[in-house]
């Protein structure tokens, strides 16, 4: 993606804020996760920051377990004209949109609700499992 591009309201620093915020991760908690190299000051610079590097920003994405295009794509001033423009007259109108602005966090939420059912089937497993072994050793 060349600069020209590049949407120059997006705050990548400040989308790692907002989603960071959104999943209740401390910026202590971000800066364990990306290493011992980082501190909560660190995390602190770096949400100042408009544009992050990829590569920093994989690991962010992967840390948050966020996709990469949520950080690089969420726009916070297009998604509030959207809602102003769609409920400003205390309506509930429809208003179509060719690029949600929405489809980042409905994205965390899916992640969220496949790791819940994973661990889920996993404990499920383990219970069965120990009641095998119990079994096994109990006779």
């Amino acid at each position: 993606m060349t600069h020209a591009t590049k949407n120059p309201r997006i705050h990548q620093g400040r989308n790692v804020k907002r989603f960071r915020e959104m999943l209740g991760i401390k910026q202590d908690a971000l800066a364990f996760e990306l290493g011992e190299d980082w501190n909560q000051q660190k995390i602190s610079l770096l949400e100042q920051k408009e544009t992050i590097d990829t590569p920093l920003l994989s690991q962010i994405s992967e840390a948050l377990k966020i996709p990469v295009e949520a950080i690089q794509n969420f726009d916070e001033e297009q998604a509030v004209n959207v809602i102003a423009n769609t409920f400003g007259d205390n309506s509930i109108g429809y208003q179509k949109n060719e690029n949600p602005i929405f489809n980042p966090v409905d994205q965390i939420l899916k992640l969220h609700e496949e790791k819940i059912a994973l661990y889920e089937r996993m404990l499920k497993e383990k219970d069965e499992m120990m009641a095998r072994l119990e079994k096994l050793v109990g006779g």
